[in-house]
């Protein structure tokens, strides 16, 4: 994740921008990789598939959380939290009852506290200090502020602030959220460019006037498909890629 974008159609179109504003999970740290570890060390009996059906199906389970929050303002916008009540359903689930009995409370508090500990892809700790340099950079994400501060640490992000779903009462992608990074930085939308895998976020981002930049992750197991085709400004797409 360099800190200087690749194109020249691309570093035109960010001219003027004094903050850039993160996703976490997905965008700058590797969940998936972390996951699939972490239950490979509970699970001893489970193959590569379980591994990846369990992780996967918790990832969307918080997905559809998370979309429940910012649409209907149903469910905490705790990450932990909502952590444990999607793998606490899946443990009553058919596919998955037969772990309910071995994973008691310790374990699946365990499994939840496994999530602050993500770590980063290869690129991004050098090139978010590169950036911090000459820029402010800021997470907004749906964690919670002591979620993200573990992950802050362990993948050593070095974050000037720290934008969580606590400050706002709801999760991405309602307005609030963009509404109120920009309130906490200070600067209108067109100061400050989001940078996230996900393109709900981005769109979401730019109807607040913010600049969007698209880090490609097919390795993000975040729901976009392995094969998308994001095409940039200087292709005569709408988005820039890191």
């Amino acid at each position: 994740m360099s800190p200087i974008i690749p194109s020249t159609s691309g570093s035109e179109a960010l001219l003027g921008v004094e903050a850039f504003v993160f996703d976490v999970f997905g965008s700058t740290v590797d969940w998936y990789g972390n996951i699939v570890r972490t239950l490979a060390r509970h699970w001893k009996e489970s193959t590569e598939e379980d591994r990846d059906a369990f992780a996967t199906e918790w990832r969307k389970g918080y997905f559809a959380h998370a979309q429940s929050v910012a649409n209907l303002g149903a469910g905490n916008t705790n990450m932990d939290v909502a952590h444990r009540e999607i793998l606490d359903k899946m443990l009553e689930s058919p596919r998955w009852k037969h772990l309910s009995s071995a994973w008691d409370d310790f374990k699946r508090r365990e499994l939840v506290l496994a999530w602050h500990f993500s770590d980063g892809w290869p690129d991004v700790s050098k090139g978010l200090y590169e950036l911090k340099e000459k820029k402010i950079i800021a997470a907004l994400s749906n964690g919670n502020m002591r979620f993200l501060v573990d992950v802050a640490k362990h993948a050593d992000l070095p974050w000037d602030v720290v934008l969580s779903v606590d400050l706002f009462g709801t999760c991405k992608p309602n307005p609030k959220v963009y509404q109120g990074g920009l309130h906490y930085l200070e600067f209108p939308g067109e100061k400050c460019a989001m940078v996230a895998t996900h393109l709900w976020d981005l769109e979401a981002a730019a109807k607040h006037g913010m600049k969007t930049v698209y880090v490609p992750r097919p390795e993000a197991h975040d729901g976009d498909p392995k094969d998308l085709k994001v095409k940039s400004k200087a292709e005569g797409g709408k988005w820039m890629l890191w």
